[in-house]
């Protein structure tokens, strides 16, 4: 099998340096030789939309078929999403953009690499975080952690998370998001993405610059890479949203100017999602500055125009006109971002519990709404759908190289329980505070059973946290 793929592999690069267009620059002038191009992904399926000649559609049609019959190995086909045509082109702009020269630009908040990913109009469309730059990546281009590392060594890290997990831990929130239809987390996959603002190691910069200089020398030579420039990154890409802030700073507005009750009660369902998220993919970073909040105030318009009798007052007129003003409602929305430090293996236990810090906020202290029971629970109850649930994380978390099927049961355990206790509080009427106040549970599945409907041979066993953590505030 792996012959076979060796040798579908070397067909596609055959196919791709006789009929398709390059995708790097002309070394020189006279274009006497052309670099090898790289291996499809989005950009390449987005040649033809951009106006390329004939020959490189023809190629591009040629690597899609290639990956149909190889079953669309990851390495060949990344960066494509059949099902998600509307996000498979985002990506497509995405990488346009980049070979085109807009540079992702790096945020200066957070503790990790975090870049802003623009289109070739300059508009930021997506964030993408790579795996090898989170918190606790090799390459995380933040000094924060570096530091914490060397002067505290005995703290350093989550012990309860999957180390380098987190960009799966970010399009897994995604997936759940999607899954109970919350509408909350924006859209979020993991894709491969280059670029030169990216930190990469020494080697690897080393590497692509004399890949270069022997291909402008000896073309070739040159010929025969499979790669020209800095290899893909694997990492998360989630859309970029408008218009929103920092979840403090309205939270502190709305201390001192009171909600509208329509817009309060809105934002209160909005808020009751938020828990539900968090609660399920058990988030263990989740502070008032990493949700965001986006409220348009009430806003005044203009009434339709209207036929004036003849010989009617002008000031009778507009006095009619400023009491027909049509009011529209204030507008509020919340997105879920930074997901990447969740679903554990285990329940916090030694330094640090990582608490919810919405739990203090007023919001938490009401019950849970009918609405949010009414969404959440016909499908939470289900045993059929939390295991389609999990089969669905396991689909996104296998391609990890570094997946363990063991560890991966032991994560869902812990889902299965923050599920169980979530269950539990619906049907009791119990406030969000009151739910993080539940001792924490896990549910262990003890017969292994593959496929997307329970055997009723399957035995679940619960089991409760013994230990708690050191610091309960923190």
């Amino acid at each position: 099998m792996a012959g076979h793929t060796c040798d579908t592999t070397r067909i596609l690069d055959r196919q791709v340096s006789e009929t398709g267009e390059p995708s790097h620059p002309e070394p020189s002038e006279n274009n006497a030789a052309k670099p090898p191009a790289r291996r499809a992904s989005a950009g390449d399926a987005a040649a033809a939309d951009a106006g390329e000649t004939g020959a490189t559609s023809t190629g591009a049609n040629r690597r899609s078929d290639v990956y149909e019959m190889i079953g669309g190995i990851p390495e060949l086909g990344y960066n494509l999403f059949p099902d998600d045509q509307e996000f498979t082109a985002l990506i497509r702009e995405a990488e346009l953009a980049l070979d085109a020269g807009f540079k992702p630009k790096l945020s200066i908040k957070g503790t990790s690499g975090c870049y802003f990913i623009s289109d070739r109009e300059g508009k930021t469309i997506g964030v993408f975080k790579p795996k090898d730059e989170e918190p606790y990546g090799q390459l995380n281009p933040k000094w924060t952690k570096w530091m914490h590392k060397l002067c505290c060594p005995c703290c350093f890290g989550r012990s309860c998370l999957v180390p380098n997990q987190g960009y799966l831990s970010e399009a897994g929130a995604s997936v759940v998001d999607m899954k109970l239809q919350l509408k909350i987390v924006p859209k979020t996959k993991v894709v491969r993405l280059s670029s030169e603002t990216f930190n990469y190691s020494a080697l690897d910069r080393t590497k692509a610059r004399t890949k270069k200089n022997i291909y402008q020398k000896v073309p070739a030579l040159g010929r025969r890479f499979n790669r020209i420039g800095l290899p893909p990154k694997v990492g998360s890409f989630q859309t970029f949203v408008n218009g929103f802030k920092d979840a403090d700073f309205w939270l502190r507005r709305f201390d001192s100017e009171a909600l509208p009750e329509s817009t309060a009660n809105q934002f209160q369902l909005l808020f009751e999602k938020l828990v539900v998220l968090d609660y399920i993919i058990r988030n263990t970073d989740r502070g008032n500055d990493n949700w965001l909040i986006k409220y348009d105030p009430a806003s005044t318009a203009a009434p339709p125009d209207t036929p004036t009798t003849p010989g009617s007052d002008a000031i009778q007129d507009a006095d009619q006109d400023q009491e027909w003003s049509i009011v529209n409602n204030p507008e509020i929305n919340v997105a879920a971002i930074d997901n990447g430090l969740a679903f554990p293996y285990k329940h916090p236990d030694e330094w640090r519990a990582y608490p919810y810090h919405w739990a203090w906020l007023p919001q938490a202290k009401v019950p849970f709404s009918n609405e949010i029971k009414e969404q959440v629970l016909p499908l939470l109850s289900d045993m059929n759908f939390v295991q389609d649930l999990c089969d669905d994380l396991h689909d996104l978390f296998k391609h990890d190289k570094g997946f363990d099927y063991h560890t991966f049961e032991k994560q869902m355990s812990v889902m299965r329980g923050q599920i169980l206790n979530l269950t539990q509080a619906l049907k009791d009427n119990k406030s969000p505070v009151q739910l993080v106040q539940m001792p924490v549970v896990t549910v262990e599945r003890n017969k292994m059973k593959f496929g997307r409907t329970r055997a009723d041979s399957d035995v679940f066993t619960q089991s409760f946290a013994h230990r708690a953590p050191f610091f309960s505030w923190c």
